[in-house]
């Protein structure tokens, strides 16, 4: 089935930076977009970035626009998250994110890793 899993993520000063890893199995991941959201508490689950499947497109939330830089490799099935110029408002349980069409399927069904924890804190 499909997996995703999510590391990288701990405690870490204002302005520093910090690469997350999703690993994915369970599906194709060379041929499928993948997307890092993040959720603080209270808050809506927001879309970060999203990479197309061989990185030629890549799409950033306004608020990591500059600072963030998402990438893949196809032939380890992990797409990263690098994060640098890290805020207090960055804090946040970070997901890795695909929609999966099984079988072809004219609908794909999204498919969410447990997440991984950022706190950004002095």
């Amino acid at each position: 089935q499909v997996q995703l899993v999510e590391s990288g993520g701990t405690l870490v000063q204002p302005g520093g930076s910090l690469r997350l890893s999703c690993a994915a199995s369970g599906f194709p991941f060379s041929i499928y977009p993948m997307s890092w959201y993040r959720q603080a508490p209270g808050k809506e689950r927001e879309l970060v970035a999203t990479i197309t499947s061989g990185g030629s497109s890549i799409n950033y939330a306004d608020s990591v626009r500059g600072r963030f830089t998402i990438s893949r490799d196809n032939a380890k099935n992990t797409v990263y998250l690098q994060m640098n110029s890290l805020k207090p408002e960055d804090g946040a349980v970070y997901y890795c994110y695909v929609i999966y069409s099984r079988g072809g399927a004219f609908r794909g069904a999204g498919y969410w890793g447990q997440g991984t924890q950022v706190t950004v804190s002095s």
